[in-house]
Formats: C-alpha cells, structure tokens, sequence
C-alpha cells in the first residue's frame, strides 16, 4: 500500500474512531445523569405523596386518595406485606401497569424498569397506614418521553458522525498528498537522476520551515556532497592517472632502451638502472599516497594523548641531521604540551619538513609556542617561496607550483593535501605564508 493511501485511512480510521468514542461517551453520560434526574424526581415526589397519604389515610377513602396523587403516565398503588396485589389506581395511558405483579419491600427501593417494552421509574416506600400497619406506597411512572428524547439524540449524533466523515475523508486525502507530494518529487528525481546521470535538486520553499522542507534541504545538501565527491573522484581518478602514465612510460622506454643496447653500454645500463629505480620509488610513495588519502576520517584511527611538543620535534631534528644531513634549528622557552594523535603528528610534520628540505637549501626553523589558548608549531625555511596568488591551491591533489622542478625532486603533489587531511583528523588548523624569493612558513594551530 503506498503512503498517500496509508496516510489516508490511517488518519481517517483514527479520527472516526475518536469522534465514535467521543459520541458514545456523551450519549451515555447524558442518558444516566438523564435517567437520574427522572428517579431523583420521582423519589422526590414519591416522599411528598407518601407524607400527604399519611396525613390523610383516615379521612379519605384509599381509592379516592390515590386518585388524586396519580401520575399522568403512570400508576401509584399500595402494597401490604404478604399481599400479591394491592390497591392501584393507573392514569388512561397506562392501564396495562395494573397488570404488573407487585412486591412488598421492607425498606426504600427505587429502579428503572422495563414492562410491556416500556422504560418506567419505579419507587416504593414504607409508610404507616390508617390501622397502624406498614405499607408501600409504590408509585410507577413512565420515562417515554425521556427515551424519544435520547433517541433524538442516537439520530443526532449519528447524523452528526457520519457528516463528519465528509471533511475527515477531503482533509485527509489533503493532508496525505501534502505530506507526500514532496517525497514523490524526490522519487521522481532520484529516478530522473538514475536514468540521466545528471545530478538534480528539489524545488523548496524557503519560507516554510516544516519537517517536509528541512527533509528536502537535506536532500539537496547530500546531492551537494555527492555531486562534490563525484566530480573530485573524476578529477582525481583523471590527475592519478595523468600522474602515473609518467613514471610509466619513463620505466618503459628505459626498459627498451635496456633491451636494445643495455649489454653493450654500461654507463646507459647503470643510467636505465637508476631512472627505473627512482621512478619505481616515486610510484610507490604516490600509491601509498594516494591510499592513505582514499581512507574516510573515521578510518584514521584516532589516539589522542597529551604530548610535548618540543620533544616531538627534537626528535624529528635528530632524524633529519642523521638521514638528510640537514640543521632544524628548534626555537622554544617552555615545554609546550597539548592533546593530539603523536603518529598522525609526526606524519604531519615530516610532510612539512621534507617540503621545507627539498625547496630550500639552507637550515629549517621551527618555533613553539602558545598564543591564547592555542599551541602552535611554526615551520619556517628560505626556499624561493610560492606566489600569493598560488596560496589557495597548494593544498589540492596534484597540484604543483613549479611543475618542472617538483617533478624533478619527486614530488607527487599529494603530500599538502594529505597534510590537510590528517590535520582536520587531528584537529590541527593549518595557516600558510609565502613571500617568493624569501620562504615559506607553516603554522600549525592545535585548538
């Protein structure tokens, strides 16, 4: 069953559920407190009779007597203990209650009654009669008007239920294409985006901000990100395969070229050598690369300890004087400490620092410190420095400032825009300054 149709009887069974209950408990609260009020009454005049019958038992015949206290639509009777009739005395209307067997009760009784298919009130009570016995004075009075009454009332409120049912059924067929119309749109483009392959979004309405458009906003924004996605994986999968058709096709010609003429020169087969070395390794370091950045941040694996950063970078200084030959002068006057991920920083830093080695010649400086509430490590080296209007882009996959003298020291492109990532993983900000001809420098910001 689709939702619009769901909706619908779900809403329309509801209400008329609802409005049933709601009729059925005011008809029978209404016809007992009805029903009370004409019991309480008869009660009522019930004792007054029987105080006036007391009275009056000795000088006026009973026949006589309860003549003139019987009801319009009734009858009143005495009753003796151990008689199965007493003396009645029934209005014209209702002759046949004589017919009614009668029973003697000891204390106050009152009831409704059902006889001949007629609801009646029926009241007794003891009182002293003219010989000093006690009797009941039984007084039985018809409710039919009362009943036409509640039967005008069933009609009402059955008029009124299934004239209800009328606007129940129109609003929630109204409310169930409301609620739908939006949901079918979105059906619709996802399958006019399935069979187009182009990339759609909802028509909104800004001004509403009900569930059903913040749904379609979210709608939109997750077509944003795949579309994003999409056209990064395009453009990636096109630069990563641009990338590795170099280093491939160098290996090839070298290997040809080690085919042909290889055994007869030695200086060209150590050069061959070499290249398929160097190329092989930049492949590998691009490839692992290139993995590394394909994990999605919940898949880093974070870690996060206190550290000291002064010692972190200590030991980083040591392993580059050890493996580059290169100073890193450290600058720091208190033990700087903060919460990060010590591998992913390590990571993060080398990509820095190796950056800073290949494009510059002369000694690396790095400064620690605190500014507010924020530590930071600052990475400065006297390289030829980038243009201000290149700034923007270093951090995007493969992208190189100076395309001839990456290639050539080996880079891939991909070390920013890892650093970028494993920065946002770690919660480290990255702030990035050049001036060309001066250097460079790298702040990184641990919030």
């Amino acid at each position: 069953m689709r939702l619009r149709r769901k909706i619908n009887l779900y809403t329309t069974v509801l209400f008329i559920f609802l409005l049933l209950l709601m009729n059925v408990s005011i008809y029978f609260v209404f016809s007992k407190q009805v029903m009370m009020n004409e019991l309480n009454r008869a009660k009522a005049e019930t004792e007054k009779m029987a105080f006036d019958v007391s009275e009056n038992v000795n000088r006026i015949s009973p026949n006589d007597l309860l003549r003139a206290y019987v009801p319009i639509d009734g009858m009143v009777g005495i009753v003796i203990e151990g008689q199965r009739q007493g003396t009645v005395v029934t209005s014209n209307s209702e002759k046949q209650l004589c017919n009614r067997p009668s029973s003697f009760y000891p204390g106050e009784e009152s009831a409704i009654i059902t006889f001949d298919q007629k609801k009646y009130v029926f009241v007794s009570n003891p009182i002293v009669w003219g010989d000093g016995s006690v009797v009941n004075l039984q007084i039985t009075k018809s409710i039919q008007a009362t009943e036409e009454m509640l039967a005008v009332l069933r009609i009402v409120l059955i008029a009124v239920t299934v004239i209800a049912m009328i606007p129940v059924l129109i609003s929630s067929s109204i409310l169930s294409n409301f609620i739908a119309r939006p949901i079918r749109l979105m059906i619709e483009t996802m399958k006019e985006i399935q069979t187009s392959g182009q990339f759609k979004r909802l028509s909104l309405e800004e001004n509403s901000k009900d569930e059903l458009v913040e749904m379609g906003k979210t709608f939109n924004h997750m077509i944003d990100l795949l579309q994003a996605n999409f056209e990064k994986q395009e453009q990636f999968v096109s630069n990563a395969s641009h990338e590795l058709k170099t280093p491939l096709t160098v290996i090839e010609s070298y290997a040809s070229l080690l085919q042909r003429r290889g055994l007869k020169r030695p200086d060209l087969f150590d050069e061959s050598v070499e290249a398929i070395h160097s190329e092989a390794i930049r492949m590998r370091e691009m490839t692992e690369q290139l993995l590394l950045l394909a994990k999605h941040q919940e898949k880093w694996n974070i870690v996060k300890e206190n550290v000291n950063l002064t010692d972190i970078m200590a030991d980083l200084a040591k392993v580059y004087k050890n493996a580059y030959d290169r100073t890193v002068e450290i600058h720091s006057n208190d033990a700087i400490e903060t919460l990060t991920d010590v591998q992913k920083l390590k990571q993060l830093l080398f990509i820095f620092l190796d950056n800073a080695r290949k494009y510059s010649d002369e000694h690396i400086s790095v400064y620690i410190g605190k500014t507010g509430n924020e530590a930071y490590i600052r990475i400065e080296d006297r390289g030829d420095g980038i243009p201000k209007a290149e700034l923007p882009k270093v951090f995007d996959r493969f992208y190189r400032v100076d395309e001839a003298r990456s290639r050539k020291q080996g880079g891939s492109g991909l070390g920013l825009s890892m650093a970028k990532e494993i920065a946002e993983a770690i919660d480290v900000r990255i702030e990035m300054d050049s001036l060309e001809g001066k250097g460079t420098i790298v702040t990184l910001l641990f919030t």
